[in-house]
């Protein structure tokens, strides 16, 4: 918690001043009340400036992860549930929290709460921290008097999404870490190393064959032109990036890595699972199908199938049933529209979406743990190929010249 100088009249009029820490002005003034002490100025004690820290907090680089998120996310279930009032709850969170954007976001809504506003409607000024799925179930959660199990809530779903991530980035470290040790193998033998054995064959006089003066070509323009070539990659990265911030880009990315072959398949059964998740929860929490798809579409984390959501809730506003403006979608299989379709005939639609979220889930678990084994050929193809080409170019004329010292 942050240091705060204060100023005051003790109990005998004399001015007193000095330092103590608080979660905020509000919880400093009330434990200097409970000293005895009339507090006149309470100010915050702003630590020495951090270079790193100051360029992170002005370009809004701070973010809250999903453990984060979690964890506080569980400490307020737990907190909730043991009846303990939540702007306590949230001033005893406060204090084991490190991050600086959670942090910022949990003081103002401790003071908004102090003011009087509801829980939502302080989580939802802080969207970077609290998905509008978070905030609706909250609401919820308020309006029934079942916070704690609306923060449970949350925190199994929540959850589920870590695990689900957590497994993707597990099956696709591999590789990555393949391609890049391969990339850079090639920039350091088209730099380093090529450029000897071009010395020595022209030394030599040798007559070369086409895959060593692809080689030496390849080299020379790496060595000429390679301030130019970094120049471009760091350009080309940046404009990628600022694209795929604009609304444009952002649909044509996530449409791209959706559609991107072996991978693409799996991202898009773990977005369909989420959607499925969240559903269940929102309807099952009471929130009518159009709000909560409303909802769902601005926080599922793809934009083109986010785009889809809207398409469905714009069916379901006109009066389509669920099953059939689902089915115009194409996201989903004949299984699941099955699914669909026995869930809103039966009137059971929320126990059924949990059906196909674990469905998609158990699909999406088995294609990560298979994933290796997919992509593993096709790395050895590539190193394979680097492997030949450089045999052929490097090694031919080598073995030439062995011959000719033979004869």
């Amino acid at each position: 918690m942050p240091n705060y100088a204060y100023t005051g009249r003790g109990s005998n009029g004399q001015r007193v001043d000095g330092e103590i820490e608080g979660s905020n002005n509000t919880a400093v003034a009330n434990m200097l009340v409970d000293q005895g002490v009339t507090p006149i100025s309470i100010t915050e004690k702003k630590p020495q400036s951090d270079v790193i820290a100051t360029i992170n907090e002005k370009f809004g680089l701070y973010k809250v992860s999903i453990e984060e998120l979690l964890m506080f996310t569980r400490q307020m279930s737990g907190l909730t549930k043991a009846g303990i009032p939540i702007t306590r709850a949230i001033a005893g969170v406060l204090e084991s929290i490190q991050n600086p954007l959670m942090v910022k976001a949990l003081r103002d809504i401790f003071e908004q709460l102090e003011s009087g506003r509801s829980l939502s409607v302080c989580f939802a000024r802080h969207p970077k921290v609290f998905s509008n799925l978070y905030v609706s179930i909250i609401q919820i959660g308020e309006s029934t008097g079942r916070l704690d199990e609306s923060f449970a809530l949350m925190g199994e779903y929540i959850d589920r999404n870590r695990r689900i991530t957590n497994n993707i980035k597990t099956a696709l470290r591999y590789p990555i870490t393949v391609l890049i040790a391969i990339a850079i193998a090639m920039v350091i033998v088209n730099l380093f190393v090529i450029p000897k054995f071009a010395l020595f064959f022209e030394k030599n006089q040798l007559e070369l064959p086409w895959q060593t003066l692809f080689l030496l070509s390849t080299s020379n323009f790496f060595v000429s032109y390679w301030i130019y070539m970094l120049a471009l990659l760091v350009g080309g990265f940046l404009a990628f990036r600022h694209y795929i911030n604009t609304p444009m880009g952002k649909y044509w990315w996530h449409r791209l890595i959706i559609k991107a072959p072996i991978i693409g398949d799996i991202l898009h059964r773990a977005f369909m699972a989420r959607f499925a998740r969240s559903f269940s929860m929102a309807y099952s929490a009471g929130v009518p199908i159009v709000q909560a798809m409303g909802v769902i579409s601005r926080s599922i984390g793809n934009v083109y199938i986010s785009s889809h959501v809207d398409g469905m809730r714009e069916g379901i506003e006109s009066g389509e049933t669920l099953t059939r403006t689902a089915h115009k979608t194409g996201m989903f299989t004949p299984v699941v529209m099955q699914m669909f379709a026995v869930g809103e005939e039966a009137g059971n639609l929320d126990e059924m979406m949990v059906y196909i979220a674990d469905f998609y889930e158990e699909e999406v678990d088995y294609d990560v743990k298979t994933l290796a084994d997919k992509i593993e050929p096709l790395i050895y193809l590539a190193m394979g190929a680097m492997v030949l080409i450089l045999a052929l170019g490097i090694f031919v004329p080598m073995w030439d010249i062995s011959q000719l010292a033979h004869r």
